[in-house]
């Protein structure tokens, strides 16, 4: 089986996209529930600080695989006809088959998404460990860069896993070597953590928060230190440019912060696929 699909680059990438639709459903879960998963738990700790009892039924009653996902409006129940990755929500023409509530097209945009970065990663490596690592590497980035677009979080509980397993999966070398790796890791968090405090004594503000340091460690972590460039000069231009966009055209109040982890992911991405040849071709023009 292996070396059909190793022989077929085609049926390989068909292949991830397909299973990678079905993954880009479960992040839809992710993005939307482990932020309340992690209020949940805050809550949890703050009465126990406050010393009231909190039941094991309570605490544990919503996570990632249950209570099956229901309609927000109504409570209607989606079957699993209803879930079919893209599919569901054309037929329902994105409304409820209950109540006809509004169903946002961001689903079905995060199952797109995920499918084709994914098959461009298999089409990319093939079937190889590279491939195995991309694909990790994209869905995490993805799960994260919309869970910080709606809360302004980048949860430890994604972010820490991540670097350290881009540390474990260059062990063997596949996108970097162990030491860049390493060298990434450490530079990552901190170019940024210095970033933050230079701006912290200059302003007395906070222009990051900590999640974003862990963020770009785990990019190093996976790619390199000579990725971070790349990574750091995409994600600062376009972030800047969105953010005077919203200032000016949509009258963001200035005060209230823009999430940085969705630019640090989209550099992370553009490095994944092509990093290697903007240096070579920033380079080559000295």
């Amino acid at each position: 089986m292996i070396e059909l699909l190793r022989a077929e680059p085609a049926l390989f990438t068909g292949l991830v996209f397909l299973f990678s639709l079905m993954v880009g459903s479960f992040l839809n879960v992710v993005i939307h529930r482990l932020p309340k998963m992690m209020e949940a738990e805050w809550h949890a700790q703050c009465a126990e600080l406050r010393g009231e009892t909190v039941s094991e039924a309570e605490h544990k009653r919503y996570n990632l695989w249950g209570p099956r996902s229901a309609c927000p409006k109504c409570g209607h129940t989606i079957t699993a006809l209803e879930n079919i990755p893209l599919l569901s929500w054309l037929w329902l023409r994105g409304r409820c088959s209950a109540c006809g509530a509004s169903i946002s097209a961001r689903y079905p945009l995060v199952e797109a998404l995920v499918a084709v970065l994914s098959a461009a990663a298999a089409w990319k490596w093939g079937v190889s460990l590279q491939t195995a690592g991309a694909l990790l590497l994209i869905w995490t980035l993805i799960a994260l860069a919309f869970i910080d677009l709606d809360t302004t979080l980048l949860p430890d509980s994604l972010t820490l896993p991540l670097l350290w397993l881009g540390l474990l999966f260059n062990l063997g070398g596949h996108f970097t070597s162990l030491s860049d790796a390493v060298i990434g890791a450490m530079a990552g968090y901190g170019v940024l953590w210095s970033v933050y405090w230079l701006f912290k004594l200059a302003t007395g503000k906070e222009g990051m928060g900590f999640g974003d340091f862990k963020l770009l460690a785990a990019l190093g972590a996976w790619l390199g230190w000579q990725m971070l460039p790349v990574t750091l000069l995409l994600s600062s231009v376009v972030g800047a440019a969105i953010g005077v966009a919203m200032i000016v055209l949509v009258k963001h109040d200035r005060r209230v912060p823009i999430p940085f982890g969705p630019y640090l992911a989209g550099g992370g991405l553009v490095a994944l696929f092509f990093g290697a040849d903007l240096t070579q071709a920033y380079l080559g023009q000295f």
